[in-house]
């Protein structure tokens, strides 16, 4: 028996008018799509690989109702290719063996399939290894869509058989004109003035997702008060809608990004926007508080330690606290790093450092900095000819070491002049060009590390 039908091209006119609004709206030609003129435009490659039916395995990269599964549908339509569609959600390897089977049947036939498998990042690695030697003997032209980013989430030998292209967010112009065509395909004519208001903020709330700004449209339309379109009609519907935020996709990671380096650039007005855009798509608020602990230690250093106290209370009264008062306490803080002076020497030190230890061996500690807590211990060495620092004057043994000798004197951390690591800095100087001079060096053939330039 052959394989079924594919139901959306077997699907009768008056079957179609039952369909929600959004999946009547699925465009049926390339150049229906809106947003994706990058890809899909006159002369770009992949519409001309399209065209010439050179179908080859890729990778649709996008965010939610960008046109990913719609695209795919209208490659396989376009090639006169065989369709066959998975959810990485709901679909395991049995189901794949299927699809396989399937496309062996209409190879027999001399027609090639095109294997889509929709969210495919949430196929684990051997569900994603099993379409790899159909995929290299061209059983199947393979194409995933997915809003994660590819190099985390997919296999990179699966990665290395398909190309990735990336579709954009469908901007407010686009979603306009996808808006009033639905107006008209629920049955109104060319909308009103005020009704294109409520297109726009019908636009403006989804937030690129043309799927979801359909299902609103068709949802404000059926319980709308008269015969057109009103702002009214939205209040019920909209409520307190919240603007598109994966918690763990790159949207999420994009926009921490944004924040932690309008604070590097020392940009206080962009760094209360991604924090305020972060908490208003429902970031966790103590998330956000635990990497700016990290950009006061990071970016801002002994610069400015207060950076770090002032971070830890904002953190502190967000979690007593919570909103309104918590998230003024983190705009604060984000306000301070953003203006704060900035050094990464210490990061920079400390990478420094785990990366000597990382290569080097485990180097015994010094005879004259061993801990002497027992007779025995005296009796071996340990702590002989230390010289306590505060028996120096200013504080200071020069000349002393506190290297393994097979280490030598190391100099990881250069302050920078920005802020009190000016300070920090002349000192480090004046101390090291006391050891410099200083006739008592325990170690023979070593040197003291230079100052600062």
């Amino acid at each position: 028996m052959g394989p079924p039908q594919d139901l959306l091209s077997a699907m009768t006119p008056d079957e179609d008018r039952g369909q929600p609004l959004a999946a009547r709206m699925r465009p049926k030609t390339l150049q229906e799509i809106s947003g994706q003129d990058h890809l899909l435009g006159n002369g770009r490659p992949l519409r001309q690989l399209i065209e010439q039916g050179q179908l080859h395995s890729l990778i649709l990269w996008g965010p939610p109702g960008t046109g990913k599964t719609t695209l795919a549908r209208l490659i396989a339509s376009h090639c006169q290719a065989h369709f066959i569609a998975l959810s990485a959600v709901l679909s395991g390897v049995k189901d794949i063996r299927a699809a396989i089977d399937e496309a062996r049947y209409h190879a027999q036939k001399g027609q090639r399939t095109l294997l889509f498998v929709d969210e495919v990042h949430r196929f684990n690695k051997s569900q994603q290894d099993a379409f790899l030697p159909h995929v290299e003997d061209g059983t199947v032209i393979f194409i995933g869509a997915t809003t994660e980013n590819p190099s985390f989430e997919l296999n990179a030998a699966l990665l290395s058989r398909a190309r990735v292209y990336v579709l954009k967010t469908l901007d407010v112009v686009a979603l306009l004109e996808i808006l009033t065509r639905g107006l008209n395909e629920l049955g109104a004519r060319l909308p009103l003035p005020e009704e294109h208001v409520v297109l726009e903020t019908i636009a403006k709330a989804s937030d690129g997702d043309a799927r979801l700004a359909l299902n609103l449209l068709e949802i404000a339309w059926t319980h709308r008060s008269g015969e057109h379109l009103e702002e009214a009609d939205l209040a019920s519907i909209l409520g307190d809608h919240a603007r598109r935020f994966d918690k763990r996709g790159d949207v999420f990671f994009d926009q921490i990004s944004a924040l932690h380096k309008a604070v590097r650039g020392s940009s206080p007005d962009a760094a209360l926007y991604w924090l305020a855009r972060m908490i208003d798509g429902g970031c966790d608020p103590l998330y956000i508080a635990r990497r700016m602990i990290r950009m006061a230690t990071e970016d801002i250093g002994n610069a400015d330690p207060r950076a770090l106290q002032l971070t830890l209370n904002a953190w502190d009264v967000q979690r007593r606290l919570g909103p309104p008062e918590g998230e003024l306490a983190l705009a604060q803080a984000v306000v301070y790093l953003a203006v704060a002076a900035k050094s990464n020497a210490v990061y920079t030190a400390w990478g420094a450092a785990r990366a000597l230890v990382a290569a080097g061996g485990s180097e015994a500690v010094p005879l004259h900095l061993r801990n002497a807590a027992t007779v025995l211990m005296k009796s071996l060495g340990h702590g002989e000819s230390y010289q306590y620092a505060h028996d120096f004057d200013e504080g200071f043994v020069p000349g002393e070491r506190y290297f393994p000798e097979a280490v030598g004197e190391q100099a990881f951390y250069e302050p920078t002049e920005r802020g009190l690591e000016g300070k920090i800095r002349e000192k480090l100087v004046y101390l090291r060009k006391l050891s410099a001079a200083s006739p008592f060096q325990r170690y023979e053939d070593d040197e003291v590390p230079d100052a600062p330039a």
